[in-house]
């Protein structure tokens, strides 16, 4: 008889799809695809690693709303150091990330406010002389991460090396944004402290960072370049033979370094995917539409991956497990 005229036989057969089922899942959770499709409320999962409180003076209840609009699962909060005088801070200039962004205390506050949805990072300026101990109260607390370390210091200066051995101590990593003459100085000289640390994962951010994918950037000055990309770069040379070197793709000079070059952007999405991490960086309020630079690089980093597998790691899974979140 068939199964539908059986009721023993369909009572049989259905108990042994529902153990076929229920294997496949189990198979599925131990392969890490349940983990690489979660949703968030209905959404895939994608974790923000680079934001920033009272950005350029946005409020922020619109942070939060921003956020979810683009729908960001979790954010990472990277607080300011103090508004000081001092050399690597330009001599107040670059107070406030030189974006009137906000420190370790508001972003510890939102984390604790909004635990579902916003970690936080600790940060300090390099050449005062509580900075460590600073820094070392909230990774106490549970920062994450170290940054972002956006300073006017060589990046093997005494100070900075101080908080490169703290990350090691707390086992976090370091966010380091690169701007020639202003920030993180002699990114051609940084290989030296991967080597020194090799416990301290760093992430790589901002324009000399992403101008330097490209072997034949020559001109220093030049902060979002438009020509084509000669793969080799420093940038690209230091993800590929450093285990312990990261990229975040966040703000225009992540964006550009996608955008100005698609046929390299892709090869390069590829030969990354365990190395790089989505970020946003933006100011905006609307958290969609051309003004947020957010949601155009999630955008640009679901139409260039090549396999779905790419897309997933470098929006989530690789920040996920970098992180610890």
């Amino acid at each position: 008889m068939t199964t539908e005229n059986n009721p023993f036989s369909r009572r049989r057969f259905l108990a042994g799809t529902g153990l076929l089922l229920a294997g496949t899942v189990l198979k599925a959770k131990g392969a890490g695809i349940l983990e690489n499709a979660s949703l968030a409320g209905g959404r895939e999962r994608i974790i923000d690693i680079h934001q920033h409180t009272d950005y350029t003076g946005r409020p922020n209840e619109q942070l939060i709303s921003h956020q979810r609009t683009m729908g960001i699962s979790t954010t990472i909060l990277l607080p300011a150091g103090s508004p000081v005088v001092s050399a690597s801070t330009h001599q107040g200039v670059s107070n406030g990330l030189q974006a009137g962004c906000t420190g370790n205390e508001v972003c510890y506050r939102i984390a604790q406010e909004y635990p579902d949805e916003f970690v936080f990072g600790s940060n300090e300026v390099p050449d005062l002389p509580g900075a460590v101990k600073e820094i070392e109260k909230y990774l106490k607390l549970g920062a994450k991460v170290i940054g972002e370390l956006k300073f006017g210091v060589d990046c093997d200066s005494p100070e900075m090396q101080r908080i490169y051995e703290l990350a090691g101590k707390y086992e976090v990593p370091v966010l380091m944004h690169w701007q020639h003459k202003m920030y993180s100085y002699h990114l051609e000289r940084f290989h030296k402290m991967l080597e020194k640390y090799p416990e301290v994962n760093f992430i790589g951010h901002a324009q000399t960072w992403w101008a330097n994918v490209d072997k034949n950037h020559e001109d220093q000055s030049v902060l979002y370049p438009e020509t084509k990309v000669a793969a080799g770069g420093i940038t690209d040379r230091l993800l590929s033979d450093y285990p312990n070197m990261y990229g975040d793709l966040s703000a225009g000079s992540g964006l550009n370094s996608l955008l100005r070059d698609e046929a390299h952007a892709r090869e390069f999405l590829e030969r990354h995917q365990d190395k790089l991490l989505y970020g946003s960086d933006c100011n905006d309020s609307a958290g969609q539409g051309e003004r947020c630079i957010g949601a155009k690089g999630i955008d640009t980093i679901r139409r260039l991956s090549s396999r779905r597998r790419v897309e997933r790691k470098i929006l989530y899974k690789n920040a996920k497990k970098l992180f610890r979140i």
